[in-house]
């Protein structure tokens, strides 16, 4: 019926970012398990490429970036992409399309730079969107705090706890690596 608001009513720039992290999960599903790996190690955020003398070279730099759009599997994107959805989508609207995506990725810059100032040799890769959504919801914390909510405390406080706590727990489905909450609470 006409005047009915759509199912799901994202913005264009978070719909953006889930169809290319579901695009980059599906491109991995076609590669052979050595490329993905390969593709994870040159493209994932490796700390440890950017402390070494000589520095990083050219596709590192892209690093801090491209990490983002790569997850441990279907389980990840699906969960970063959900939250995305449910926090992106109020935070785009307040900033706008292009101010969101700087914000975004900026967030995921911070991350990677906090899990490097904690790992500064770590040589597994980093991956996934999960740092940059959480300085998106970082943004709606801010936003509830200019409105006066009286709960912001408590909303950020359980943010970062169940950061840690599920940071720590390992989690089926997912590939084996430990989950960089470090990064998490950076973002």
């Amino acid at each position: 019926p006409a005047g009915r608001e759509p199912m799901l009513n994202l913005p264009p720039m978070t719909a953006a970012l889930i169809i290319t992290n579901l695009a980059v999960e599906v491109v991995r599903m076609l590669l052979s398990e050595q490329q993905d790996l390969e593709l994870v190690f040159r493209f994932g955020f490796v700390p440890a490429l950017y402390g070494h003398a000589g520095g990083p070279d050219a596709e590192s730099l892209l690093a801090p970036l491209t990490y983002q759009f790569l997850h441990g599997g279907w389980l990840h994107v699906g969960l970063n992409m959900v939250s995305l959805a449910a926090f992106g989508s109020g935070v785009e609207r307040l900033f706008g399309p292009y101010r969101y995506l700087a914000y975004y990725l900026f967030c995921g810059l911070v991350a990677a730079g906090v899990h490097y100032l904690v790992f500064p040799a770590g040589q597994m890769p980093v991956i996934g969107a999960s740092g940059a959504i959480s300085g998106i919801f970082g943004g709606v914390l801010i936003v509830l705090w200019r409105r006066g909510s009286g709960s912001l405390w408590v909303m950020g406080g359980l943010w970062i706890a169940m950061t840690v706590i599920f940071g720590m727990a390992p989690v089926t489905g997912m590939d084996e690596a430990p989950i960089a909450w470090q990064a998490h609470i950076g973002g």
